[in-house]
């Protein structure tokens, strides 16, 4: 379905994983959480394979993704790839909520442990707390406070008890001005006029804005600016007709050089994926990375990350023009290699460099854990639009926001 003006995608959303042994009653607590039957509910152990990402608005914590996860304890061959998935969902998520039962809490304390290092707020869960006698509940209970720290929150998805109180503790555990951070940052305020440079080529389905245009153009309007778009054989003739020029140029990385070669001095330039490169990662390490474009020579290896799963495309931007535009300055014996989705290695050492797109489909937790691998193992990393701009050699030139 195509995102609309007013809907919030599922990686601007608050991604809010669940994670606990299998029947330790994840997928019963996210109805209850809901309010909504979104999980299959079952006595079998292993019920949940894949995980659940489940968008909803929930008060007082505004648009969610709830991510039913498959249980610690699966086994067997299936199992170590249900629990893949499930370490892929830590990655994504933004707060954490681990649902303990019974007396054995090793790995929910591994998990516990896992979410302090990497600073995600987590929040401890007695399960079933309906179903245990008073003494053992509260043994239970002594004894996770006394491994986490905290006083753990009492559940029953059968009386309710405890959802309401997991509510507030999110609320307050989510970091002051979560889902606050701007697009566009500091570029432009109200009234300036902007103009956005918008190819509709074979990248743009048919009918639809891509997501980067249609969240760009959103935050634009909200901020009261005053927006007008083209296509790039349009943009020279909308400069023409403005009376003044336009305060920022917002464009497609593609066609970069073109319009810095024909934008008025007075305004600034920047593009969508560089804008995304700010809004979803680091913006300084990927401007940092992309000087090591000039390090690279015919035997690197360069790796480009592309989120989206799409089918190839003719011209497409990481597949075809960045590969062609590496192997136009250090030659055809440059290997380049593409992942896609979340297929992304986690021994990056092979690679003199990763280059990353926009990441428009990802949230901003997962973005920093792909940047904070690179960084680990000192491999530098960049955007599409940042890439771009050095090869250009327009980099300097470019805005970047605050």
């Amino acid at each position: 379905m195509a995102v609309t003006l007013n809907e919030t995608p599922s990686a601007n959303r608050l991604h809010i994983g669940i994670f606990g042994k299998t029947n330790s009653g994840k997928s019963s607590f996210i109805n209850a959480f809901s309010g909504q039957k979104v999980s299959i509910v079952a006595d079998i152990a292993g019920t949940t394979t894949d995980p659940v990402y489940k968008p909803m608005e929930i008060y007082p914590l505004g648009p969610c993704v709830l991510i039913d996860t498959a249980g610690f304890a699966d086994e067997g061959e299936l199992g170590a790839l249900r629990m893949e998935k499930t370490r892929l969902a830590a990655q994504k998520t933004d707060a954490g909520i681990i649902l303990f039962s019974g007396r054995d809490m090793k790995e929910e304390l591994d998990w516990f442990r896992y979410f302090k290092e990497k600073n995600t707020p987590v929040i401890p869960v007695l399960s079933k707390a309906d179903t245990y006698e008073q003494e053992e509940k509260s043994f239970l209970i002594s004894q996770i406070k006394k491994e986490t720290g905290v006083t753990p929150c009492c559940i029953s998805s059968v009386t309710g008890e405890g959802i309401q109180e997991i509510k507030e503790n999110l609320t307050r555990c989510i970091p002051e001005g979560y889902g606050n951070r701007m697009i566009t940052g500091n570029l432009v305020s109200a009234g300036d006029l902007v103009l956005l440079v918008m190819p509709q080529d074979i990248q743009a389905p048919k009918g639809r804005l891509i997501l980067p245009q249609v969240q760009t153009l959103r935050e634009l309007l909200d901020k009261k600016c005053r927006v007008m778009s083209v296509t790039t054989d349009q943009f020279t003739g909308a400069l023409e007709v403005l009376a003044a020029p336009p305060k920022l140029i917002i464009t497609d990385s593609q066609v970069f050089s073109y319009v810095y070669e024909r934008k008025p001095s007075a305004s600034m330039l920047t593009s969508f994926s560089v804008l995304f490169a700010a809004y979803k990662g680091d913006i300084h390490y990927y401007v940092e990375g992309a000087k090591a474009i000039d390090t690279l020579h015919a035997d690197s290896r360069v790796l480009i990350a592309e989120c989206c799963t799409h089918a190839p495309l003719q011209e497409d931007i990481g597949r075809v023009k960045i590969p062609r535009m590496l192997k136009k300055r250090f030659g055809d014996t440059l290997t380049v290699d593409l992942v896609s989705g979340t297929d992304f290695p986690e021994d990056l050492t092979g690679y003199d460099l990763v280059i990353q797109c926009g990441a428009c489909m990802f949230n901003r937790k997962y973005v920093m854990y792909r940047i904070d691998r690179a960084k680990k193992q000192q491999i530098p990393m960049t955007n599409y639009g940042v890439a771009i701009a050095h090869l250009s050699g327009i980099l300097p030139y470019v805005k970047i926001p605050e």
